[in-house]
């Protein structure tokens, strides 16, 4: 598996669980982008990207770049939290032809990404499971 590529069985809990949860969740994001071209690559994907994801109610809630790293050994470039409304509306967004092909520019601009999907939760509800 490469950096980028998808993990299908999580996409498929995901779409079995947008059948039952209509909750909000945020996409938490961690990208590092390819030393050629990358940051380019992706100022391009946002842009183009923007009106499908403000399109299904999404939301970019914070855009930040990664700077001390203070645990752990993989550095990254940007840590990213995009709120959507539900999973179906990701998977509507994800699944629509025209933002397959602004994904592309999305593919070319990076080296290595993490995607998680979360749901709020409470330290005891995350302790105690």
């Amino acid at each position: 598996m490469s950096g980028i590529e998808s993990n299908h069985g999580q996409f498929e809990k995901l779409a079995a669980e947008a059948e039952t949860n209509e909750a909000p969740f945020v996409m938490f994001n961690l990208l590092n982008f390819k030393s050629d071209g990358g940051r380019e690559a992706y100022l391009r994907y946002i842009a183009e990207s923007a009106p499908h994801v403000q399109g299904v109610g999404a939301e970019v809630i914070y855009f930040g770049k990664a700077n001390e790293l203070l645990n752990g050994t993989e550095k990254w470039d940007v840590v990213m939290l995009v709120k959507y409304p539900s999973r179906k509306a990701f998977l509507q967004m994800a699944n629509n032809p025209d933002y397959l092909k602004v994904h592309e520019h999305r593919a070319h601009a990076l080296e290595k990404a993490v995607l998680y999907a979360t749901d709020p939760a409470t330290y005891k509800e995350i302790i105690i499971e």
